[in-house]
């Protein structure tokens, strides 16, 4: 009869309370969006910025304590707090956030999820035009990385085969506006991976203002929802690498040259670092999360300005005196002079070896002619010209843009000497008009750009409705 009258132990509040996530007492983000809270006496709760914040304030002296009772939030005397018993229910029900349920972990990563080269490059080929040979060689580079990372995972150490699969990072090489950075930023959504930009002319050595190395894995962190494992697949993408070519001719410390290039070794060949979580910043009160860089996929680019001269050079020492011999302006005029590039050239520039050694892979990117301009402008799924099209049809207006005025935009893009970047500054110019005066007339159904508007002789072909 005793064992009938048992009764289980009452859930303790804590339980329950356990199913909300924490809110930061000043700015009212929950914990899953502003990350680890620090609990304060009388069950308040503060995220690291505000706590940041108000450590800067008081530090930094420009804070006036006789105002505290005057700011929100902070009109308590935090005294007290130790003799009040306040519930965590203080915040309305309806306004507390549940914490997401763990679902059981599926396999993280499948060599099934991984899409073939050809399939890859056949997705790259719908939104990035020209560039054929650099579109292979990153498909083929993304796709032996992802394999190597599910080899590792799946064998890790119980790997009988006595086999290390090295890292295939990516060095781009191309001219301003050729597609760099929008090449890696389709590839990364193409993949549904985590992607961080980094520009190197940012970074300088540790101890030194700006950003030290590990910012750019820090941004991948950031960029991955603090995931550390979604993060250890993603890629980083480190613009403007060739800003931090050894300098030449310089008597002062090169804390933003050579000396960034020698911290970086460690990212590119696979180390394990401390990041912040939720800041930029490192100190006692941000919560730091260890990220091993060995499975991220590193790819560098910059344009390397004067490196055509010192191919060129490196090329014309081969000529010689006779009927057989090369002529020293064979290659002046010729438009793949960056696929001739070989790391005694890039030494030459200014990258040490052991940076060169740890980006074995090396992309080239053409420069933009004129024809593929007019493709660029018209044929892929986001082309400018379909986005304006799209903008108009909203107006029930149609958009058609003449074979001659395509022509005359490639070829004023081609005089700016900036690449696909130009094509949009062009379009904005001769837009702006159309977009103003067209909401005004509701009759009309058709606009045609002309070369002659474009030239500034006449205006658009204007067809009104019916």
């Amino acid at each position: 009869m005793e064992e009938k009258t048992k009764t289980p132990p009452p859930s303790t509040p804590q339980s329950s309370e356990d199913e909300y996530e924490k809110i930061c007492y000043i700015c009212r983000r929950p914990e899953s969006k502003a990350g680890p809270m620090i609990q304060m006496p009388g069950n308040m709760s503060l995220c690291h910025d505000c706590m940041q914040k108000a450590f800067d304030a008081v530090t930094k002296g420009g804070m006036d304590l006789s105002q505290i009772q005057n700011m929100p939030y902070m009109n308590l005397n935090l005294a007290d707090f130790a003799n009040m018993n306040l519930p965590n229910t203080e915040i309305p029900q309806k306004k507390r956030i549940k914490k997401k349920s763990a679902k059981p972990q599926a396999p993280a990563f499948s060599i099934k999820d991984i899409p073939a080269p050809h399939k890859i490059k056949s997705s790259l080929d719908e939104y990035v035009i020209g560039q054929e040979q650099a579109k292979k060689v990153m498909a083929v580079a993304v796709y032996n990385h992802y394999k190597r990372v599910f080899y590792k995972d799946s064998a890790g150490s119980a790997q009988e085969e006595d086999i290390t699969i090295e890292k295939s990072n990516i060095l781009m090489i191309g001219p301003t506006g050729s597609g760099k950075t929008y090449l890696v930023k389709t590839l990364a959504r193409l993949l549904d991976v985590p992607l961080a930009i980094a520009d190197a002319t940012a970074l300088t050595e540790a101890g030194y203002i700006g950003d030290d190395i590990e910012s750019v894995v820090s941004k991948l962190l950031a960029a991955a929802d603090n995931d550390v494992e979604k993060a250890e697949r993603g890629i980083i993408f480190i613009d403007e690498i060739d800003k931090i070519a050894k300098k030449k001719n310089t008597n002062t410390r090169d804390v933003s040259g050579e000396s960034v290039q020698q911290e970086l070794l460690k990212l590119l060949e696979g180390s394990v670092v401390e990041v912040p979580v939720g800041s930029n910043q490192k100190n006692a009160l941000t919560p730091m999360a260890t990220v091993n860089t060995d499975n991220i996929l590193f790819i560098c680019g910059g344009a390397f300005p004067d490196l055509e001269d010192i191919i060129k050079q490196r090329l014309n020492k081969t000529s010689s005196i006779g009927f057989k011999a090369e002529l020293k302006d064979r290659y002046d005029d010729d438009p793949d002079i960056l696929s001739h590039v070989v790391n005694k050239d890039l030494r030459t520039f200014g990258m040490i070896p052991e940076f060169l050694g740890r980006l074995p892979v090396v992309v080239t990117l053409r420069k933009l002619t004129s024809p593929m301009l007019v493709e660029i402008l018209k044929r892929p799924k986001n082309a400018i010209i379909k986005q304006y099209a799209k903008l108009l049809a909203l107006d029930e207006v149609k958009l058609v843009f003449e074979d001659e005025a395509l022509e005359w935009i490639a070829r004023e893009a081609l005089e700016r000497e900036t690449g696909a970047r130009a094509l949009r500054a062009i379009m904005e110019e001769f837009m702006l008009d159309i977009m103003f005066e067209v909401p005004k007339d509701p009759g009309i159904g058709t606009v045609v750009i002309t070369k002659g508007y474009l030239e500034k002789n006449g205006g658009p072909r204007i067809e009104m409705r019916g």
